[in-house]
């Protein structure tokens, strides 16, 4: 299976990527998310770490299970052939509708296929308001004239 873009990465490459990324993830759809993987991926994920999709599935599946009414923007911060760096910010809520906002970093590293081989991430989490939220939208699609991260201030 081949993923386009396949590297190396130009700026409209990059971004279409990214913007792919968030949009899998805003899916809330694991099985989706984890095609966008080599079927031996390696993750770190906060302390966690994984190595193919059935752990990304099975990750990804627990975390939506608690991170519920989940919304994430993404954004570009850099690239270099194979490799792309991303920030990001999610908010979302636990059982008790106690609001979070998770801010982080990505480092992605693509096979020649596209498909990613290795996704780094660095994630820290904030307690909100709910009035203090930012990533608002209906759907699960960030719409395309939503404010970037950076417009935000995030």
């Amino acid at each position: 299976m081949s993923k386009p873009p396949v590297p190396p990465s130009t700026d409209e490459t990059a971004r279409l990527r990214v913007r792919a990324a968030e949009d899998a993830w805003n899916s809330r759809d694991p099985v989706r998310v984890a095609q966008a993987y080599t079927p031996d991926s390696i993750w770190r994920n906060r302390s966690e770490f994984l190595q193919g999709r059935e752990a990304i599935v099975a990750f990804l599946e627990r975390k939506w299970a608690r991170e519920q009414d989940y919304r994430l923007a993404k954004e570009l911060w850099a690239f270099q052939q194979d490799r792309i760096a991303v920030r990001f910010a999610y908010e979302w809520h636990d059982e008790q509708e106690r609001w979070f906002r998770s801010y982080g970093n990505e480092n992605w590293e693509f096979a020649a296929d596209g498909l990613m081989r290795w996704r780094l991430a660095s994630i820290n989490d904030v307690p909100i308001e709910e009035s203090d939220r930012r990533l608002r939208w209906v759907g699960d699609r960030r719409p395309d004239d939503y404010a970037s991260l950076t417009a935000l201030g995030l």
